[in-house]
């Protein structure tokens, strides 16, 4: 019960995190690219990446934490349906640019910060 109560915290306050990154980019930043959804999962996918090192390390070893910070709060924080549906919306509005870029930016700095991140920091 405790791993689901995990779960469900760390993914609201990884949603929360994530609906004030892309309020605050909204104010500071006028325009049609999504910045906030992909500061968002890069930001998660760092985070990922360093808690995973860290399980590897043996670090941390507490399955209540990979509860908490991976599924909880990486899968909060982080978003594939938005991503989807901004990317979708751009490419509606005839701003196929932009929509292009949005891929290409979400998937090479995701996949980029976990590569780097396990591949440079891990001992193997």
């Amino acid at each position: 019960m405790i791993n689901y109560l995990s779960v469900f915290i760390g993914g609201g306050l990884g949603c929360l995190l994530r609906f004030g990154i892309s309020k605050l980019l909204l104010q500071l930043f006028s325009g049609k690219f999504p910045l906030g959804t992909l500061l968002s999962n890069g930001i998660s996918c760092c985070i990922l990446a360093i808690v995973l090192l860290l399980y590897s390390n043996k670090t941390i070893e507490q399955p209540l934490f990979k509860h908490l910070i991976l599924i909880g709060f990486c899968g909060g924080l982080s978003t594939f349906s938005t991503f989807s549906y901004e990317t979708i919306e751009l490419f509606k509005s005839g701003y196929v640019f932009y929509g292009f870029g949005n891929i290409l930016l979400n998937i090479s700095i995701c996949f980029f910060t976990i590569y780097v991140i396990s591949n440079n920091f891990i001992v193997k």
